[in-house]
């Protein structure tokens, strides 16, 4: 179910998910009946002992992914599984450094929040030591001439970029490789190279083709690690994956996945997560993964989010600066003017936003500047869902112009 519900009444269509977290749907009866029945099994007995919900989840997580992906952690959230991911890290290389990009979001605990690059989400005291930052590889940013991003909103549009060229990747490796010559120990190296897929709450930010393929090419010829935060977006390929939101619906879920190689750098140190691998968290994820298969939710995903992309890339409005995205993780960014690109005001950003919400459609916000519509909703929408939002948002954006 993609609809919720306020205390007057309201029917309202969720198209953020719960922050990125409800993937199957509300309420799914699968999901439910599978945590109704473990309930009378078992709740509780920590990460001490083993249980059947956790070594089955373990399976089936680790089917889905490259093959040398094939150990487990499993904690409570996005931010614990990053922490977790840095630390497996830095035992692994013997190293402190870790490179992250501007805009991203790792999580808000004190360790993980060095490596989060958005001011709203950062705090005033003394967080996440060792971590240094690069421009955000945004082919719509300073180095991006063209529309050089592998999202169907760019296919009307084309890379603008000399054949067999990309200034935006070109520019932004030179910028990585400089940074990796001279902000590092000349000693050691990076110990990992901590990124998105896409970025999430930086405004749904789409890095230059073959950006990622290629940066963590070049942060393994250091001898550093690669970190896929896939919190909300799917895989690259990289050394440890961090999962957690979405994997479970939203109930209390995280997941670091790497080598038994890595794994074993554990052994340095002692780590023990009391609620990880609760066996009620386990069951329902299991669960999640068989009603994706079964109800081909991923295929619908892409579908519909073409769909969505196609037909706001059809909106004519001056607010509109940029659309872009990959299949239900869309971002709109509005400007004042699209032909100056300046960010649009606070002010009219909370009308937009609040008049999406009148029309029956959450949407979330993000971005560096707070001006990005977030779609981001449950992958079991539908073709009439997706018109809904695409309507609110076109007539929003009409009625403050």
């Amino acid at each position: 179910m993609q609809y919720l519900w306020d205390y007057k009444g309201n029917k309202y269509l969720d198209m953020i998910g719960g922050i990125v977290t409800v993937s199957v749907g509300h309420c799914h009866p699968k999901v439910n009946d599978s945590l109704k029945k473990q309930i009378d099994q078992l709740w509780h007995t920590s990460s001490i002992y083993r249980t059947d919900p956790i070594v089955e989840y373990a399976e089936t997580l680790t089917k889905k992914l490259p093959s040398h992906l094939n150990t487990c952690f499993f904690v409570n959230s996005g931010s614990e599984a990053n922490d977790l991911a840095l630390a497996l890290a830095r035992l692994h290389t013997n190293r402190f450094d870790v490179l992250s990009l501007r805009g991203a979001y790792h999580g808000g605990t004190q360790a993980i929040l060095g490596a989060t690059n958005l001011g709203n989400w950062k705090q005033p005291f003394p967080s996440g030591f060792g971590i240094i930052k690069i421009k955000c590889p945004d082919a719509r940013g300073p180095w991006g001439v063209g529309k050089c991003r592998d999202s169907p909103a760019e296919a009307k549009n084309g890379c603008k970029c000399e054949k067999g060229k990309c200034i935006a990747f070109e520019s932004h490796m030179a910028e990585l490789r400089d940074c990796l010559n001279h902000d590092f120990p000349q000693s050691s190296g990076p110990a990992a190279f901590i990124a998105e897929s896409i970025q999430g709450i930086g405004g749904t930010v789409q890095y230059p083709k073959n950006y990622l393929h290629s940066a963590f090419s070049t942060i393994h010829s250091c001898g550093g690690l690669t970190i896929s935060d896939e919190v909300q977006t799917g895989l690259a390929k990289p050394d440890i994956v961090t999962m957690a939101k979405g994997i479970a619906n939203g109930f209390p879920m995280g997941a670091v996945i790497t080598s038994k190689e890595i794994a074993n750098s554990l052994g340095k140190a002692l780590y023990f997560n009391t609620y990880g691998g609760n066996p009620l968290a386990c069951t329902v994820a299991k669960t999640v993964i068989e009603v994706i298969e079964e109800e081909k939710l991923q295929q619908n995903a892409d579908k519909i989010g073409t769909f969505m992309l196609e037909e706001l890339s059809k909106i004519e409005s001056l607010f509109i600066g940029d659309i872009r995205g990959k299949g239900l993780m869309i971002g709109v960014e509005l400007v004042e003017n699209k032909n100056q690109q300046k960010k649009l005001s606070k002010e009219k950003m909370a009308r937009i936003f609040e008049k999406i919400k009148e029309k029956g459609v959450l949407l979330g916000k993000g971005g560096l500047n707070g001006n990005v519509l977030r779609i981001k909703p449950p992958m079991c929408i539908d073709m009439g869902n997706a018109t809904q939002c695409v309507e609110a948002i076109s007539e929003a954006l009409e009625s403050e112009e």
